[in-house]
């Protein structure tokens, strides 16, 4: 079945008015010619009415015949040749196919066409309009929204399950450390990082002084005397203060010299220790295998898809504003950068002409089978309201001409004769 137009009830009116204009016409030409043969003898003017009227009669009867015949068997009888649009309808429908293809389908005519239209041009000014940016916008959410819910979650997750391995397997982590270390170590982040510590051990010292002073009781044998406890625990404090307080406070202390020596070292190791490389590695593969990295990945993908999915239909989402400017922004560029405007021009005239080239069959085919699944009637019905008015205009023409015809044979006849 076709699809129902909303102005097909229009389109029907009409067609019914000039139907009854031409029919009318018709049963004039038929009524003057009865009058003419009953009250007149057919000689003088009345002959030449009387031959008018009966050639307009024959012609609007043949024009009637031949309107009617295209789209149903006139007085619902099957004579030959009629009924020609439900008939060939399927035929109607290849050769539109093939009318489509080798006219409007070939790469040459496409080409021709639309070399020289600036596309982009159109595309740009289009674009340029707030307005339609949005719309472009919304649009490119909603078809992301769709493709995305398309998928199927058991293969994507699949894929990312895969991915992240992979990634993983590839990834060596000593290096990756050796030069993390040696941009920290090149920037001096490592001694603010190192004085942090220092702080926060002076600070740990503070706070728990009198644990630590009744740990030492404890560890002191039991002949010592609690004063020399408390004296021994002094210095052992003060000490241990007053080198946080120097290393802190003196940028070149040879504890950091040492310092840098360990880490060079250590980037060293990273870098060339089989031992240490294999040992990282290992603690790599116990990650991957965690129970909660495994419950990560296997819900990447659903968390990925939710937030997307919110994503592209939220219209105040960070993606939804940034395909609106994206949307605006090439408009602007196609309108002001003509080489790309001649790229996009040039893109489009191949891509049209390639996809021609290789569909244009397929195009015609599916014209030819969207034609053969219409009902044959209802397919009559909706050609006869798209262009059965113009056709009621030849039913009048007819009617007319013939008239004329008649009147000028009838004249000849009376030279002649």
């Amino acid at each position: 079945m076709i699809a129902p137009d909303d102005d097909d009830e229009a389109r029907r009116r009409e067609l019914r008015v000039h139907k009854a204009r031409a029919t009318g016409l018709l049963v004039l030409a038929t009524i003057a010619f009865l009058l003419l043969i009953i009250l007149t003898d057919g000689h003088g003017w009345a002959g030449y009415a009387e031959a008018g009227a009966e050639a307009a009669m024959v012609g609007g009867v043949a024009d009637w015949f031949a309107v009617t015949a295209l789209f149903r068997h006139p007085f619902r009888l099957p004579i030959p040749h009629t009924a020609i649009i439900p008939k060939r309808k399927d035929q109607i429908g290849r050769a539109l196919g093939e009318f489509v293809q080798g006219n409007f389908l070939q790469p040459e005519v496409l080409a021709d066409r639309l070399t020289g239209t600036d596309i982009a041009g159109r595309m740009g000014d289009w674009l340029g309009e707030p307005g339609n940016a949005h719309r472009v916008g919304n649009q490119a959410g909603t078809i992301i929204g769709s493709a995305i819910e398309l998928l199927r979650d058991d293969e994507i997750q699949g894929t990312l399950d895969s991915y992240v391995q992979r990634r993983v397997d590839t990834f060596e982590p000593t290096p990756l450390a050796a030069r993390a270390i040696e941009f920290a170590v090149a920037g001096g982040h490592h001694h603010a990082v190192f004085d942090a510590g220092l702080s926060g051990l002076r600070n740990v010292l503070d706070d728990n002084r009198a644990m630590l002073r009744t740990r030492l009781s404890k560890e002191s044998p039991w002949w010592v005397p609690e004063p020399v406890d408390d004296r021994v625990f002094d210095k052992i404090y003060k000490a241990i203060h007053a080198f946080i307080t120097e290393v802190t406070s003196d940028p070149n202390h040879e504890f950091r010299t040492t310092l840098d020596n360990r880490i060079d070292h250590l980037v060293l190791q990273l870098r060339e220790s089989p031992e240490l490389q294999a040992r990282a590695n290992e603690l790599k593969l116990e990650l991957l295998a965690h129970p909660a990295t495994r419950e990560w990945t296997a819900g990447l993908w659903a968390n990925i898809k939710q937030s997307l999915l919110i994503a592209a239909d939220d219209p105040t989402s960070e993606l939804r504003i940034r395909l609106h400017a994206a949307a605006l922004s090439a408009g602007e560029g196609l309108r002001r950068d003509p080489v790309l405007r001649a790229k996009v021009n040039d893109w489009v005239v191949r891509a049209v002409v390639h996809l021609a080239g290789e569909s244009r069959n397929e195009i015609a085919d599916l014209i030819a089978s969207t034609v053969e699944g219409w009902d044959a009637d209802d397919t009559s019905e909706r050609i006869e309201l798209q262009v059965g008015r113009d056709l009621q205009y030849i039913r009048i023409n007819g009617t007319v001409v013939g008239g004329l015809v008649g009147l000028l044979i009838h004249a000849v006849a009376q030279l002649v004769g």
